[in-house]
């Protein structure tokens, strides 16, 4: 065997549980994230078995130059790999703006199958599924695990069928142990692979059964997936397919939790918060949307919901921690200041004839012709940190929200003064 193979072996077996541990690493963030958007999808994951991957790299290097160790890394790139078998194949482009969001492409993803027309000798067109390349980023890791942020790992996103004909497919044709298969046998692999494609159609003909079931009229959410179903068949009348194809679906489990809480976890109470939707939006997740219309509506909700969120994201914000008294009156001044701010844009975008607008500086700088930088600036910061506080996976000190709350004070001020100055 060549020295560079032997090399690389016996460094990846001594790396095998380093790469076996990221593996798990991804699979659990991409498992709570899908879990966390309503999305059901069955999540594995392995590093490859040391004694098949020298099979494949010895067969490999007869049509390859192996100069470095990095060569043979590049080219084998499923050393550590993830499955996310999904229920639905429908949702394969969402989970998709997940994994966009919550890891670091290498590459672009790779979409099978590449062609379209069936292979020779068959009828069908194969395997359906989208790779991706990813690496974790260190601020989702804690301080002991930052070395694995530097591991590629695939993500191999298709439907619970496809990944069970593939597995199939992959281990007769191409670890075949009794030789190479009959043209019989690639017979029935290709009517196989018939009825796994006309099982995904029947799977996206019942996602779209149940989400109209889940957003009929006169039932309650019985879950975040239930809800999900609903914010997706509600949204569909209201923006085009192009937006809801970029847009992540977000955190419906928190919607969720709020939407139960305040006793209006039907299709009917949902139905007004997104029947205001629009195409001219803010790239924010529908779930942030809705809650955002929510909690704008009774100031007295963003206190149930950090309460909500800090028990879902496990966050030092219980009863007996010493930053809570403080955190809850730093938060209630913050948001009460923030409404009144939203009100007051919400104001001069009347008087300009202007509606629906959401509170960006852009939207800001169309209606006040002639603010000054920094006064956009500051309005952008307050815009990010404002969404941090409410649906950020962590909640700032007291300190952060108190300076928070003296610039939107400021800007509060300013914008006063430029009105008066218009008017």
């Amino acid at each position: 065997m060549d020295q560079m193979i032997t090399e690389f072996l016996g460094k990846y077996r001594e790396d095998f549980e380093f790469f076996e541990t990221t593996c798990k690493i991804v699979a659990e963030i991409l498992e709570a994230n899908l879990q966390a958007a309503g999305v059901r999808a069955i999540v594995s994951f392995r590093a490859k078995n040391p004694k098949r991957l020298e099979a494949k790299v010895v067969e490999r290097a007869k049509n390859r130059d192996y100069t470095r160790l990095e060569n043979i890394y590049d080219d084998i790139v499923d050393l550590a790999g993830v499955h996310a078998a999904l229920y639905f194949p429908g949702q394969r482009e969402e989970v998709g703006n997940i994994i966009r969001k919550h890891f670091l492409l290498v590459s672009e993803p790779k979409n099978f199958p590449e062609n379209l027309l069936p292979k020779q000798g068959r009828r069908f067109s194969g395997y359906w599924a989208t790779h991706y390349r990813v690496r974790i980023p260190e601020s989702n890791l804690k301080e002991a695990q930052k070395r694995h942020a530097g591991i590629t790992i695939e993500i191999q996103v298709a439907s619970v069928l496809m990944h069970a004909w593939s597995e199939v497919e992959h281990d007769l044709i191409y670890k075949p142990l009794q030789g190479r298969l009959s043209d019989e046998e690639y017979s029935v692999l290709d009517e196989l692979n018939g009825l796994v494609l006309a099982g995904e159609i029947a799977l996206e003909r019942l996602q779209h059964a149940g989400e109209h079931r889940a957003s009929t009229k006169g039932r309650e959410f019985a879950s975040h997936y239930d809800l999900a179903a609903a914010l997706l068949e509600l949204a569909h009348n209201n923006l085009s397919a192009s937006a809801l194809t970029e847009q992540e679906i977000g955190r419906v489990d928190l919607l969720f939790l709020l939407l139960m809480h305040e006793g209006i976890a039907t299709p009917e109470a949902l139905s007004p918060y997104i029947n205001v939707l629009h195409d001219d939006f803010e790239t924010r997740p529908l779930a942030e949307q809705v809650i955002d219309q929510l909690l704008a509506e009774t100031p007295e909700r963003y206190a149930t919901f950090a309460k909500l969120r800090a028990t879902e994201y496990r966050l030092p914000f219980a009863p007996g921690h010493t930053e809570l008294p403080a955190q809850h009156h730093a938060i209630g001044n913050f948001m009460s200041l923030w409404i009144e701010y939203e009100q007051y844009v919400g104001t001069l975008a009347e008087s300009k004839g202007l509606t629906g607008y959401s509170v960006t500086p852009s939207k800001l700088l169309s209606l006040l012709e002639g603010s000054p930088p920094q006064l956009l600036a500051n309005a952008e910061r307050l815009r990010q940190f404002r969404n941090e506080l409410v649906h950020g996976s962590e909640i700032p000190d007291s300190e952060a929200i108190n300076r928070a709350t003296g610039t939107l004070q400021s800007l509060l001020k300013e914008l006063d003064k430029i009105h008066a100055k218009a008017v």
